[in-house]
């Protein structure tokens, strides 16, 4: 697949590496889920321009750094010692170098380190202290464990915090994005085959390519292709997590595995779970692994115990619903059965994921100050799917989300956005409307 979009992010890494080349030394940080284009981006920055690209594999130091100095004497035609064993010593001849000369030093899966040699952050620190503005290097460093990712530069106690010149956290694909990528693949597309690659893969790219370049692009062939045999999909969402959470992963899948089957307050996910607190695993979802967000009524106040838990993450939100709960088919290779339940289930699940559409369509209007959903705490006979109050005072637009328009009923409709106008918005004009696949 081609390179897409990232038009921002490429613009400030090309302006810090002109920083870096000509004034001083500049540390970007690069952060993102896995499979989110980091390499990619930061590859296609580079291009062209003398660059050292590594990748922390989870080995003996001594035996990375032999791997590592051919890396450095191919990318930037230059001696390296072969006796250096240790990254301190790596790290620092590179520093030294690049006091004479200019280029990019690229270091991939970062967080690494930590099970390799912790002390080599500290090493950093000191050595990228004294050098810095001595030398012309672009060092940007990257790594997909994002909690790992924070601390190690967000977090007082660490070596490197504050020593982070830019951190930029990649994000999935816009719609806009996505609609010019499956337009680009599959001209003849439907809304529906648009909405089935929002559901299944978020825009995350590698997800996204994975469906391009092997030219599976309507919805039953996506189906088809995640759920079969040796599928790179079947464990991506454990292997994902599991790096993420570490050996204690069992409560937060049941969590997510919870949420994702509807459970979706915090009362009734510790009843699923036998009564167990899991407070802090909630906190953490939301803060250190952002995971989750917690969902409350339009303009309801912060402390408002009316929240419901999402996975925000459709990737994970669709394997937590097919690939966990139905892993026993997995385990007898019951494929096509699998495939079934997932074909049936589409018209309900992707009616859901429409409302997400949506919010995000809005979003990315940059026409609105806030965008959420509004229900009453008890029973949900006024629950409206889209509200968004617009950036012009007292203007507001309340949506009902149905895959088909004839599903829609507009007097039972304004019944409730005239609730919801008494009840919170009393001086707002609310403009009504029905979205379904022809808005998409």
């Amino acid at each position: 697949m081609k390179f897409y979009n990232r038009i921002s992010e490429l613009s400030e890494l090309k302006r810090i590496q002109k920083l870096s080349f000509t004034d001083h030394s500049r540390l970007t940080v690069i952060t993102g889920r896995r499979r989110i284009g980091k390499t990619s981006l930061i590859m296609k920055s580079a291009e062209g321009l003398p660059t050292v690209y590594l990748f922390v594999g989870r080995k003996n130091e001594a035996t990375l750094c032999s791997e590592f100095i051919p890396i450095i004497t191919q990318s930037l035609d230059t001696f390296i010692p072969p006796e250096i064993r240790t990254f301190r010593s790596l790290f620092q001849y590179l520093m030294e170098l690049a006091a004479n000369r200019s280029f990019n030093l690229v270091i991939d899966e970062f967080q690494e380190f930590y099970n390799i040699n912790e002390s080599i952050y500290s090493d950093m620190q000191n050595l990228w202290d004294t050098y810095r503005m001595k030398s012309k290097m672009n060092l940007i460093v990257s790594g997909s464990v994002y909690s790992l990712m924070q601390k190690i530069f967000q977090n007082k106690k660490e070596p490197l915090f504050g020593r982070a010149d830019n951190i930029i956290k990649l994000a999935a694909f816009d719609i806009s994005t996505l609609k010019e990528i499956i337009k680009d693949y599959r001209p003849s597309y439907t809304n529906d085959d648009l909405l089935a690659l929002y559901s299944f893969t978020g825009g995350v790219p590698k997800y996204v390519e994975l469906f391009c370049d092997n030219n599976m692009l309507d919805v039953d062939e996506m189906i088809s292709f995640m759920i079969r045999e040796n599928s790179s999909f079947t464990d991506e969402g454990k292997n994902l997590l599991i790096e993420e959470f570490g050996k204690n992963y069992a409560t937060y899948f049941s969590i997510l595995s919870a949420i994702s089957g509807g459970i979706n307050t915090q009362s009734e996910i510790e009843a699923a779970l036998g009564n167990k607190s899991i407070g802090g695993q909630i906190k953490r979802l939301i803060e250190d692994y952002h995971i989750i967000i917690r969902q409350r009524p339009i303009l309801a106040k912060e402390g408002s115990q009316t929240a419901r838990y999402e996975i925000q993450d459709n990737f994970i939100r669709f394997w937590f619903n097919y690939f966990d709960r139905h892993r026993s088919l997995i385990e007898i290779k019951n494929f096509i059965g699998l495939q079934s339940i997932v074909k049936s289930d589409y018209p309900i699940y992707s009616g859901i994921m429409l409302e997400r559409y949506f919010k995000q369509q809005f979003a990315e209007s940059f026409q609105y100050r806030a965008i959420g959903s509004w229900w009453e705490p008890k029973g949900n006979q006024n629950e409206i799917d889209v509200v968004a109050l617009k950036l012009e005072k007292n203007q507001a637009v309340a949506a009902e989300v149905k895959r088909q328009r004839k599903n829609f009923k507009p007097e039972l409709f304004a019944k409730k956005v005239e609730h919801l106008k008494n009840k919170l918005l009393p001086k707002y004009h609310i403009d009504m409307c029905c979205l379904s696949l022809d808005d998409m």
